[in-house]
């Protein structure tokens, strides 16, 4: 039997080191060893590999509309697997007619963390499946800095709110050793100049812009924590990059965070709760015990984002879109 071709578009660019591209890499990666995987960045969506694919997966319902769209016309039966973003379930599904054009038109709708089906509508949940984003396992390092080493990971957009992690400093005394690294790309010209002028005030806190993805990886490894601040998230890769490099995560408390981290986990701050999130930093700093109680519901959850559970998620997942009973696992063959 010739294997089945999937067609896997995402809006994001391959230069674009961003979480939509990555999870399209990695998913591609998952079904290689099964499938034939066309792999397409912004751009490409002009049709022209629709004929030979058995499957589509799309992600992003609101950017992705027009390819969702022409592939349910020109092959009304084919499976199509639409993966949901934060802008998707937290801005767009409630005001945009394409974004909800393209939940009714997928056969299945895959979410990134737990708390995401309770954005979308009743009718539409028997579709939803959760799949966990994975990264490697990366070993503890102990820091060696009498103060904390705090990272913020994040392209400067609204979305992302780094302003509020900036302005945490604001609240926390000056002799406090607790340092800011700020790594991403300058994607708002008005959040960049706040960053800088925020920088200029405060040589705790430093921005390097963007960075290649494995040297992010070690910053964040090195780190004692991850700062997340967003206020929408779909379900943030870079938490389960922390949290698999048992880097504790300070998070805002909001859906996309909590379906990750779950609701009894102590590191959450309110959205846009700068002053919230100082005191956390300041009894992180004096109290080891907190530190140590946020460590260890850290890699109690190391699991949830294993690359081999994500890898049996997606390739079940096509397996079942295709009408399959089971799709051998790379271990199988």
């Amino acid at each position: 039997m010739n294997s089945p071709v999937v067609r896997i578009v995402t809006p994001a660019r391959s230069d674009a080191n961003n979480g939509n591209w990555r999870t399209a890499q990695r998913w591609a990666g998952f079904l290689r060893d099964e499938c034939e995987v066309i792999l397409q960045g912004a751009g490409a969506h002009d049709g022209r590999r629709d004929g030979g694919a058995d499957v589509l997966i799309a992600l992003h319902a609101t950017r992705s509309h027009a390819t969702i769209r022409r592939w349910r016309e020109s092959k009304t039966r084919a499976p199509l697997i639409l993966i949901l973003t934060g802008t998707d379930l937290y801005r767009d599904l409630p005001k945009n007619a394409q974004t909800r054009e393209s939940l009714h038109m997928a056969d299945c709708l895959v979410v990134l963390q737990r708390q995401a089906p309770d954005a979308i509508s009743p009718e539409l949940r028997p579709k939803v499946r959760v799949v966990y984003q994975s990264a490697k396992l990366l070993p503890h390092v102990q820091s060696r800095a009498r103060g904390l080493n705090c990272v913020f990971v994040g392209h400067l957009r609204e979305e992302k709110d780094p302003l509020t992690a900036v302005r945490a400093w604001q609240y926390l005394p000056s002799h406090l050793p607790i340092a800011l690294t700020i790594v991403g790309g300058e994607l708002d010209e008005g959040l960049a100049r706040a960053v800088r002028a925020a920088a200029r005030k405060d040589s705790r806190i430093r921005w390097l812009g963007a960075k290649p993805h494995e040297w992010t990886l070690r910053a964040i490894q090195r780190g004692d924590l991850l700062i997340n601040a967003s206020r929408m998230e779909g379900g943030a890769h870079v938490i389960a990059e922390a949290v698999r490099a048992a880097t504790p995560v300070l998070a805002s408390h909001m859906p996309g965070n909590v379906g990750m981290l779950g609701r009894s986990y102590s590191g959450y701050f309110e959205v846009g709760d700068a002053r919230g999130l100082a005191a956390l930093l300041t009894g992180r700093l004096r109290h080891r015990m907190a530190y140590d109680t946020l460590l260890g519901q850290t890699l109690r959850m190391q699991g949830l984002f294993a690359p081999a559970r994500e890898a049996a998620s997606v390739r079940q997942l096509v397996a079942d879109m295709l009408g399959w009973h089971k799709m051998p696992a790379k271990e199988d063959l």
